[in-house]
């Protein structure tokens, strides 16, 4: 499984979780910061879920 959050643009900001997990229910929360651990921006990203031949991508709001 691999979640990651891209900006507007399509730049990857963050990588959330790259491996595997065991099947069941999963909240997650980003702490609203780049890899480099710098915050990122208020503005909208893109989250994308890939696990297996599942992929989905949705639009979320950061707001500080």
């Amino acid at each position: 499984m691999r979640i990651r959050i891209y900006d507007v643009l399509g730049r990857s900001v963050v990588t959330l979780i790259d491996g595997p997990q065991k099947a069941g229910y999963y909240t997650l929360l980003w702490d609203g910061k780049a890899r480099s651990g710098v915050p990122a921006s208020s503005g909208v990203y893109f989250y994308r879920i890939e696990a297996g031949s599942f992929v989905k991508a949705r639009k979320m709001t950061l707001v500080k």
